[in-house]
């Protein structure tokens, strides 16, 4: 009996530590994309090392929640899928906003034309004040139809913003489509503008989830499409005609983001907008752009928006490789240092610094991880596609994009970009908490979210020439990975 009793007890032992060893394991699974290859690619097998580095999160300590990852529908990336074959078109569109592709869930689009437009048009091409021949025809034949796939395609659903570049120029006091400021006679002319497209797109089946109020309204340079606004003419505008008029016409649920361009100026920004319950009333959120440097990410700005309205969305609503000439079919270009930006010619002797040459992937990587750790909830995306040219662009204004076409051969290339796009889009999904990492080893970047159904997902960014061994940390259970040189992980933890 007494041997039984021993025997029963050691197999009940064996069994509880068989348990603890399953307990104290994490189950995961991780996906690569790197300089040496790996296409999010789900890998099985990872170096060891006694002296990995640990990574520590805490599911307990929860920031922000993501509203989305995504990108733009341009004219010109509506023309290109036009003219492609119909097979390319759909793989296109699958990529982009099916579950086994990038599952897309934020997107924006222009109002009126755009540098990404073919030629430069309004919805109301005729001076009057109440815009009876408002509509959107011209974006009926390429931009709408491309919206519209997009939409059958996503089984999850997008959110779509849209944003002007500028106003009819007779609503302006240059009488031109590039620079000048709205006339103030033409206020609620403009407001109601905004009203008019929100029913324009309903007709055509499309809910528009929101509005940027002006693209970049410090201008481009003189350059293309764009109105300009002072922080205070911009809430002016929100406070009383565009929110009031969205809000009498039945359109209150609105999103309005203010702002929308570089971080280097947010603070002024969000002090006029957010300077008292009165101004504040109607703006959702801040848009920002990335283009004041191909690499710092401006924490403190970002932190100044943050704390300045915590309760509102903090959105990077423009990204991309700009003044660029993309390379075809060459990967290694998207991981080296050869890109440079706008800045790198053209910004002033004393701000030239932060407009190295700079490897795309690093600075799309780098941006996204340095943003979700920096309270921002959504992170958009330029030109979904673009041709080989960098275009097709009416001002010849040049740039990459994740996917690039050869419309005359009908040829995709899915560059590095839109793989590094997926590794945000694809697994940290609306509703997900951006929660509390560490990583001791300082040269890996870092984030982590958890997701509406319960999964954790950690985003790593190796950007040095040597593997990275590490030992990944959550509730006691742990995990020995490693990340090659060059490379971006996706690790999806379940948790249930």
């Amino acid at each position: 009996m007494r041997k039984l009793t021993k025997l029963t007890a050691l197999l009940f032992l064996s069994i509880l530590l068989m348990k603890c060893s399953k307990q104290n394991e994490l189950n995961f699974e991780v996906y690569e994309t790197s300089a040496s290859g790996n296409k999010l690619t789900l890998l099985t097998q990872f170096s060891k090392s006694e002296a990995a580095a640990k990574i520590v999160i805490d599911t307990t300590k929860k920031y922000q929640t993501i509203t989305g990852f995504g990108g733009a529908f341009t004219e010109s990336s509506a023309y290109l899928l036009n003219r492609l074959g119909k097979d390319n078109r759909k793989r296109i569109i699958d990529a982009y906003f099916s579950r086994e592709g990038a599952n897309y869930s934020l997107t924006r689009t222009h109002m009126n034309s755009c540098d990404f437009s073919l030629t430069q048009y309004s919805y109301t091409p005729t001076p009057d004040k109440e815009l009876k021949d408002f509509s959107v025809k011209e974006d009926k034949e390429d931009l709408i139809p491309m919206i519209k796939d997009a939409l059958e395609t996503s089984k999850d659903g997008f959110k779509i913003f849209a944003s002007p570049w500028t106003a009819s120029p007779w609503m302006k006091d240059n009488n031109h489509w590039v620079g000048g400021k709205l006339l103030p006679e033409y206020y609620d002319t403009w407001a109601l503008f905004f009203s008019k497209y929100l029913k324009a797109y309903e007709a055509e089946g499309i809910d528009i989830w929101g509005f940027t109020v002006e693209n970049e309204p410090h201008g481009n340079g003189n350059n293309w499409e764009s109105m300009h606004y002072t922080p205070e003419e911009m809430t002016d505008f929100v406070q009383h005609h565009l929110g009031p008029k969205l809000e009498a016409d039945g359109y209150g649920d609105k999103i309005i983001l203010g702002y929308d361009q570089n971080r280097d100026g947010l603070k002024e920004w969000v002090d006029a907008m957010y300077k008292d319950e009165k101004t504040s009333k109607y703006f959702n959120g801040t848009a920002i752009h990335w283009y004041d440097s191909t690499y710092e990410i401006f924490p403190e700005a970002l932190q100044y928006a943050h704390n300045k309205a915590p309760n509102k969305y903090l959105i990077e609503t423009e990204g991309c490789i700009d003044s660029e000439v993309p390379a075809w079919k060459d990967d290694a270009w998207y991981w080296s240092k050869e890109a440079t930006d706008w800045g790198y010619d053209w910004r002033e002797e004393s701000k030239k610094y932060l407009h190295p040459k700079y490897a795309p992937v690093f600075r799309y990587a780098r941006d996204i991880i340095g943003c979700l750790n920096n309270w921002v909830d959504g992170w958009v995306d330029w030109n979904m596609v673009l041709n080989r040219q960098g275009g097709p662009n009416w001002f010849k204004n040049w740039c990459a994009a994740p996917i690039i076409v050869d419309e005359i051969e009908d040829e995709i290339y899915f560059t590095p970009l839109y793989y590094t796009m997926a590794h945000f889009s694809k697994y940290i999904r609306p509703g997900a908490e951006v929660i509390k990492v560490d990583s001791f080893d300082k040269e890996v970047m870092v984030t982590a979210a958890k997701n509406p159904d319960g999964t954790v997902a950690v985003v790593l960014f190796n950007p040095t020439e040597e593997e990275k061994k590490f030992t990944l940390e959550l509730s006691e259970n742990t995990k020995d990975i490693s990340i090659q040189a060059k490379a971006l992980q996706t690790i999806i933890i379940s948790t249930n």
